[in-house]
């Protein structure tokens, strides 16, 4: 299964759609996109799913649909990524098959573990400090906390791919990184960048990649 270490969390901005930042971040060179929409009929996400898995084929770029493995499928989407309180991985992969990716939310060592026992292909954990993107926002891990649940991580032979979350920002990547955390996922440093070319760059050098996807 093919995870990019960068991930694109979507956010209209404040004159645009999903689309249009999604297209933009997609312009500058991201590859891995995760459609978040929340508060909207599933139809209306399923129009934005079948759009955004458009613009991602066109920029070769991988898709993940957020909470909906349905709409994941229908729109033909790499992936869906799930919350702690979303349908268990096991039913999602009912639906999407072997073949697709499942990312799955963590906030503690335990979620982590269940997370495996479930077969997720990548974990998305966090948050690391603050942010407004999200609501019932679980409880902040910050530098420290990463650097405990790695150790537990390493020590337990974990080895899935554990994606960073949450209020990231460019200065954070390194020390991050050094935690043993595979990859970052960010929103507003994109949504909300000028230089969206020059950031993604930035981030994929901080990131040390000598190629955007690492087979795990």
């Amino acid at each position: 299964m093919l995870i990019d270490q960068l991930h694109y969390i979507s956010q209209p901005p404040e004159n645009g759609t999903h689309l249009t930042a999604i297209e933009k971040v997609l312009q500058a060179g991201g590859q891995w996109i995760q459609l978040r929409v929340k508060e909207q009929p599933e139809d209306v996400v399923l129009e934005l799913a079948v759009q955004a898995s458009r613009l991602c084929e066109k920029y070769g770029a991988k898709l993940i649909v957020n909470d909906y493995p349905e709409l994941a499928l229908k729109s033909g989407a790499y992936g869906v990524h799930l919350g702690l309180n979303d349908m268990p991985v096991a039913q999602a992969r009912a639906i999407l098959g072997k073949d697709k990716c499942i990312g799955g939310t963590a906030n503690t060592f335990e979620d982590i573990c269940r997370r495996v026992a479930e077969g997720a292909d990548y974990i998305g954990l966090g948050p690391f400090r603050f942010t407004t993107t999200k609501q019932n926002l679980s409880p902040v891990l910050g530098l420290g906390g990463y650097q405990k649940l790695m150790e537990q991580v390493r020590a337990a032979g974990i080895q899935l791919p554990i994606i960073a979350i949450g209020g990231i920002t460019t200065q954070d990547i390194a020390r991050i990184l050094q935690t043993g955390i595979y990859g970052i996922a960010v929103s507003g440093l994109l949504t909300q960048g000028v230089d969206l070319a020059g950031n993604i760059g930035l981030i994929y050098q901080k990131l040390n990649l000598n190629s955007k996807q690492t087979i795990c």
